[in-house]
């Protein structure tokens, strides 16, 4: 993808548009890891949270909530307690229910190997759910996803439906969950630095392996020269000097045959 890098830059010049308006804390580490490699560009993230959101049904025998007009009256990326879902629910007019999202990052990458790479980094680390799409103009897009989600209708037309016994327990799910999600974070960002590293390893290999070997070839033939070198010569001739070129020995050998 030519166009990657400026579209990157583009992309990153952008003013976030998240209801909070800036990165979840949780979620800032691997965000910059993964913005900080040429090949990565994140677009969308959350690090997981809990949500009591009211709207109107979208289905009644489903229970959902639609998204249009729909209002959060609490929202927290860390464990809860039973007091704030409750002390929320005390602002309910309408149909409440009670999420868990889990981790959610969405990354653009440049070419389908990188995306590929990012997908197993990502289903390693328990984000079952993630997958890859690439888009008509070449777009690749991998996004990273769980399936340990929990949605529960609490309230109809502002009117508590369960007990606080049962809202209890439903906390103490939700925060299971989000323990979980913090250790399957904690993991995918290990497991994504150490593939990284593994990956630029393996692009600078090749000119290494050929310098060792061309290190090994060089010291094979000085060997072999070596060794060439002591079958034609014997020691003696190490450390004296040829007397072929020496006329005078060589005249006085002839005078000493003549006569």
């Amino acid at each position: 993808m030519a166009a990657f890098p400026q579209r990157k830059a583009q992309r990153l010049r952008r003013a976030d548009g998240s209801r909070k308006g800036a990165l979840d804390e949780r979620a800032v580490a691997v965000v910059q890891l993964l913005n900080g490699r040429a090949q990565f560009c994140t677009t969308s993230s959350c690090s997981g949270r809990l949500v009591l959101a009211q709207g109107r049904p979208a289905d009644i025998s489903g229970g959902e909530i639609a998204k249009k007009d729909c209002t959060w009256l609490m929202v927290t990326h860390e464990l809860c307690v039973k007091g704030d879902v409750m002390t929320a629910l005390e602002k309910a007019t309408g149909d409440v229910v009670l999420k868990f999202e889990p981790f959610v990052l969405h990354v653009l990458c440049q070419e389908l190997q990188d995306a590929q790479l990012l997908h197993s980094v990502a289903i390693d680390s328990g984000f079952k759910n993630s997958g890859i799409t690439v888009g008509r103009g070449g777009k690749i897009m991998m996004a990273v996803r769980s399936t340990h989600c929990l949605e529960v209708p609490l309230s109809h037309k502002g009117k508590l439906m369960v007990s606080e016994e049962y809202i209890e327990f439903l906390v103490h799910v939700a925060n299971r969950k989000m323990e979980e999600n913090i250790r399957r974070i904690d993991r995918f960002y290990k497991r994504l630095e150490l593939a990284l590293k593994t990956a630029v390893s393996a692009t600078n290999s090749p000119s290494e392996e050929a310098e060792k070997n061309r290190s090994v070839y060089i010291r094979r033939r000085k060997r072999k020269t070596v060794q060439e070198q002591d079958v034609h010569t014997s020691p003696q001739d190490c450390n004296e000097l040829e007397p072929e070129d020496d006329t005078e020995n060589n005249l006085d050998i002839f005078a000493k045959i003549t006569i």
